[in-house]
């Protein structure tokens, strides 16, 4: 015998509606076409990075079900706002309030009917916390001669973040769809649980917005010349290379052959720093001022009788490590130490150490003392 159930139609009303809906349907189906790129296109000018965006126009099944058990309290198709369903998915919380100002910029928002969930205060409503705004598309932003009713339709956007989606989801399977009523203990443990998601949302925006803060403070400090108290880090190097901190040495080596100078990316030059021992901008300003006249004496060494007319913009930081690690004893070794740490160890970069430590041997300021004093070999 079959278990199956019937679901009950709707009343003569709600067949009404449904015959709209088959009629908009094509409608719907073209906004859920354009309108996620409409949104896509202002999140990408106003730099925001959203985890996902989905969009859904409602089955005739589902609607269908939802007029059976609401329809009197609808006109018509129009007055069902969520036909039409969006939801954006941000990775913190602040970028929720983000997403609602680029949504209140594009649309009409119908203020009454939207709500803002996260005013909730149950102890379980973490992953409800979202955001849903009532859109509408303004008849300034677009119109259609063929289509006029699509300025009257409304839709739904729903907005949270990773987490709270997460959440929702999980919370929705475990405590409704088995149809079974759940045990009061697991319910406290999923409310202990949803009391530590949020609170790792909290932490995440806590922790973006101090990262942030960290690089404000920081270009500051590469603005204001105080290197000697920025560690040097990824973004701190990064900051420090929009300074041009080895133009002029580079500028110095290109003049010997009348060169061109072809820019690189520096940044793997970060690891050769770090590896020979500088610990903030400060001591690589100093390593520049010391070691400046020897990393140039190198390079006159390299191409001053060669007809090279293109030389890199590594050729500064490159001659540079060179020459501190062979004034402060690192040899042949320390040499292939700066190679390895650039691309990898290998046979080469031995060979490249013997031919570097040899063109040094005879230059002046391997018998030089540096500003600060010390003694080369």
């Amino acid at each position: 015998m079959s278990t199956n159930t019937i679901t009950p139609l709707p009343d003569v009303h709600g067949q009404q509606i449904l015959e709209q809906y088959r009629t908009m349907l094509p409608i719907y189906m073209q906004m859920a076409q354009v309108i996620p790129g409409r949104i896509r296109q202002f999140f990408d000018e106003a730099g925001i990075i959203v985890a996902a965006l989905e969009c859904r126009v409602k089955t005739e099944a589902s609607l269908a079900g939802k007029l059976e058990l609401k329809g009197a309290k609808y006109r018509d198709l129009y007055d069902l706002t969520d036909i039409l369903g969006l939801r954006v998915i941000t990775f913190y919380i602040d970028d929720v309030d983000k997403v609602a100002s680029v949504l209140e910029r594009l649309f009409e928002i119908d203020w009454e009917k939207s709500i803002d969930k996260r005013k909730a205060h149950e102890i379980d409503s973490f992953g409800y916390l979202s955001l849903h705004y009532i859109c509408r598309i303004p008849e300034s932003a677009y119109q259609s001669l063929e289509h006029p009713e699509l300025n009257k339709i409304h839709f739904e956007v729903q907005m949270r973040t990773v987490l709270q989606h997460a959440w929702a989801n999980m919370n929705h399977d475990t405590g409704y769809k088995s149809g079974v009523e759940v045990p009061k203990e697991y319910l406290r443990s999923m409310s202990r649980l949803a009391g530590m998601l949020e609170l790792a949302d909290e932490q995440f925006s806590y922790i973006r917005t101090e990262i942030n803060n960290y690089r404000r403070q920081v270009k500051g400090l590469v603005a204001s010349g105080k290197l000697e108290e920025v560690a040097l880090d990824g973004d701190t190097f990064r900051s420090y290379l929009e300074l041009k901190p080895f133009d002029k040495l580079n500028r110095r080596i290109a003049a010997v052959n009348q060169a061109e100078i072809q820019e690189v990316s520096l940044m793997p030059w970060l690891a050769v720093f770090k590896g020979i021992g500088t610990k903030t901008l400060g001591d690589i300003d100093s390593l520049i001022k010391n070691y400046g006249e020897a990393a140039y004496q190198i390079a006159c060494y390299q191409i001053g009788l060669t007809d090279l007319d293109i030389i890199s913009s590594s050729i500064a930081p490159q001659n540079l490590s060179i020459a501190y690690v062979l004034k402060s004893g690192g040899g042949k070794a320390g040499i292939k130490y700066i190679f390895d740490l650039l691309g990898g160890p290998s046979d080469a970069n031995d060979t490249l150490a013997d031919m570097l430590l040899e063109q040094a041997q005879g230059l002046p300021f391997m018998n030089q003392k540096t500003e600060d004093g010390e003694q080369t070999a």
